[in-house]
Formats: structure tokens, C-alpha cells, sequence
């Protein structure tokens, strides 16, 4: 029985280890100096953990809720949330938007929107001059303004929908989680 019970709290603490690899288990620290490269970055930090927060624990039954027959699953709102990281990230890097998303599982969405927010950010807070990056599809530009009341915007929408979405198919956010701190306890 005790092997039985060390086993079980070694992969307990394998799987709490592994979820904390992914970015934004807890909100980064803070900037030291109030930039607009350090603003948009703890904006998209923000949104970064909240993410991982309403995405953390969803199971099948919650990955298919939708309230009504003309709403998205909380799959498919994941999906567009994924969508909208890339834009975000895209705009970052200065390259036009338009690549298909490759076929994923729930997990490995997850994933990449986590990695694609916690990398954005990353630029933005190293940053001068936030004016360069703009959103790009095809011929048409967008500036900054646009992606933080477009894709950033939208995706923060979006996240807060999954958060309802679960606690209506009766899987509620996370206890603990502090939206203000940016913390788990």
C-alpha cells in the first residue's frame, strides 16, 4: 500500500510539474517601467493567464457544450482563440496573416495559444516602439491600435465565454485562481 501511494504522489506531482511548464500558470512579473512595449505585454500577459486558467481541466463534455443550436462549442470559441494568438503574434512579427492552422488535439491548442501569447508578449516588452508592428492581411495593414482592440480585445471576450461555457456543462473555474494577483493558490 505505501508503494501503491508513493507511485500515485510521484505522478500526481509529474502531471502538477508538467501544467506548470506551460506559460502563464501565474502571471510573469511585472515590468519595472510603464512602457507601451510593457503595457501591451502584461495586456496580452493578462489574457495569457486567464487562458490557461478557463482552459485548465476542460473535458470532452465541456469541449462540446454550446448554450444554443447557433453558438460555437467552447472548441471551436478555443479555436478562434488560437486564430486570434496568431494574429497577435503575427503582428509582432511583422508577417502577414493567413496561414491555416495545421489539425491539433484540444491539448496541443492549447499549447500553442499559450506559447503564442507568452511570445508576443515577450517582443512587446522588449520593444521601443510598438508602432511598427502591425496587423497585415494581404495588401491591407492595420497599426497597433487595431490589434489591441481587435484580436487582443476579442480574444480576452472569448476567454471569459469559456469560462461560462464550463461552469454551464458543470465544470467550474478553477478554485484559488486570482485574476488580480495573477496567482494560484
Amino acid at each position: 500500500m505505501r508503494k501503491f501511494v508513493l507511485v500515485l504522489f510521484y505522478f500526481t506531482f509529474l502531471s502538477m510539474d508538467a501544467q506548470k511548464k506551460l506559460p502563464y500558470y501565474e502571471i510573469p512579473e511585472a515590468a519595472k517601467e510603464f512602457t507601451p512595449g510593457t503595457t501591451a505585454s502584461r495586456m496580452i500577459d493578462g489574457l495569457g493567464f486567464r487562458y490557461y486558467w478557463a482552459t485548465e481541466g476542460l473535458k470532452e463534455k465541456d469541449l462540446a457544450f454550446k448554450p444554443n443550436s447557433e453558438a460555437r462549442t467552447t472548441l471551436e470559441t478555443i479555436d478562434h482563440i488560437l486564430g486570434l494568438s496568431q494574429v497577435i503574434l503575427n503582428a509582432t512579427l511583422k508577417k502577414a496573416n493567413g496561414d491555416k492552422q495545421p489539425k491539433m488535439a484540444f491539448a496541443e491548442k492549447r499549447k500553442k495559444t499559450l506559447e503564442n501569447l507568452q511570445e508576443a508578449s515577450k517582443i512587446l516588452r522588449e520593444s521601443k516602439d510598438i508602432s511598427q508592428y502591425k496587423m497585415i492581411f494581404g495588401e491591407t495593414e492595420f497599426p497597433f491600435w487595431n490589434v489591441i482592440n481587435g484580436p487582443i480585445a476579442d480574444a480576452i471576450w472569448h476567454v471569459g465565454q469559456v469560462v461560462s461555457f464550463r461552469r454551464s456543462s458543470g465544470n467550474p473555474f478553477p478554485k484559488g485562481v486570482s485574476v488580480l494577483r495573477g496567482t494560484k493558490s
